[in-house]
């Protein structure tokens, strides 16, 4: 679906590459639907590369595809084919917004929301930031100063003008039943033993390497146990190459290996505790099912911002994080086994985890979104 009609849209949603940023970018969407807007009013802007491509069709939303990539973090020959798309790229949004001109641009981060907010300066849009990490990311720090309201998920954001709202997540993240009663029904929808102690692993929506490679150690050291059953999300870049090495196992450990988990609700409420990197989505969707973690920050991250992430959540009890340096499957079955070993623990983790949950978010970000909008 295409956003080309002429009708004025109430709000442009711009941002996207990964599912961290689309995923809390739909639900701010539906929620401005909830709240009394036309599904075709709201219109996305994001990058021909990103995930948005499919997702935001598919959720019947309006969307505008732009060329161009993320420029990289170093000095390269790259940079340069990235400089000349960003440019084409803003010179399109700038087109498109004169010509539409929304009532609101909400920005959700990442290398496609800069030429839409660029425009939106220009032609004096109101701007809503709407940040997931605790660090904010290039594109937002570039922004802030032009922004009338920052919704942030961590109360200690470094944005100006910050209303903390919590990070959006996906409708049906909101309703994991980890009851006895759901939990139950929940493996017996995915095929899981009830009294097996189940992990489910993954490193985001575009898997994570190291992560993987890890995980098939400790399911390679657990082989032979009955006891243990691991559901494996690889990631769609992985899956061809994990899929070759699928360990071939005796009648012990469950191991079930996918690219890509379209009920994530049924996993989290079937699981013990879940591995997985700290992307703010991750963060929210875990507090949000109470259930603990074991995280592993990805390095280098921009500003360092999935350590700070896990922090918060270790913080607040939820979760052990365990450095990607330190990483190795002798230490996360020793973490895994000692979680095991203490459900009492695990069951405070799941509370702890819960505190910083904020089921609402989504409807918070479209109240702030509305204010702006009002205020033109």
């Amino acid at each position: 679906m295409s956003g080309t009609g002429r009708q004025r849209p109430f709000a442009v949603i711009a941002g996207g590459g990964t599912g961290g940023h689309v995923t809390p970018a739909l639900a701010i969407g539906g929620a401005l639907v909830a709240a009394g807007h036309q599904r075709d009013s709201i219109l996305f802007v994001g990058s021909r590369r990103g995930m948005e491509r499919d997702m935001v069709p598919a959720a019947g939303f309006p969307v505008e595809l732009l060329p161009g990539r993320g420029l990289v973090r170093r000095a390269s020959r790259d940079n340069l084919g990235a400089a000349a798309g960003l440019a084409v790229a803003t010179a399109r949004a700038v087109i498109l917004l004169r010509r539409r001109r929304p009532a609101v641009l909400v920005s959700v981060g990442g290398y496609a929301a800069a030429p839409a907010a660029v425009a939106a300066v220009l032609w004096r849009v109101p701007i809503v930031l709407a940040e997931a990490n605790a660090v904010p990311g290039a594109v937002h720090k570039l922004l802030a100063r032009f922004a009338r309201a920052s919704a942030v998920s961590f109360p200690d954001t470094p944005l100006p003008r910050a209303v903390v709202t919590g990070n959006p997540i996906r409708e049906q993240m909101q309703h994991v039943d980890r009851s006895p009663r759901g939990r139950q029904a929940a493996r017996e929808a995915l095929g899981y033993p009830a009294s097996a102690f189940l992990v489910a692993a993954g490193g985001g929506s575009l898997g994570a390497g190291r992560i993987n490679e890890v995980v098939l150690g400790v399911v390679d050291a657990w082989r032979e146990r009955s006891d243990v059953a691991i559901h494996h999300i690889v990631g769609a870049r992985n899956a061809a190459d994990l899929a070759g090495r699928r360990p071939e196992l005796p009648a012990g450990i469950v191991y079930r290996q996918v690219p890509f988990e379209e009920r994530m609700d049924l996993v989290y409420a079937a699981a013990d505790v879940a591995v997985h990197r700290s992307g703010a989505s991750t963060v929210a969707e875990l507090a949000a099912a109470g259930l603990p973690s074991v995280l592993i920050p990805l390095p280098r991250s921009p500003g360092d911002h999935q350590t700070r992430n896990a922090r918060s959540m270790a913080a607040a009890g939820g979760a052990v994080v365990v450095a990607d340096d330190d990483l190795d499957a002798d230490r996360l079955a020793a973490e895994l086994d000692d979680l095991r070993a203490h459900p009492e623990r695990l069951s405070a983790m799941g509370d702890g985890a819960r505190t910083l949950a904020v089921p609402d978010a989504a409807h918070r970000v479209a109240a702030l979104v509305e204010e702006q909008a009002r205020r033109g």
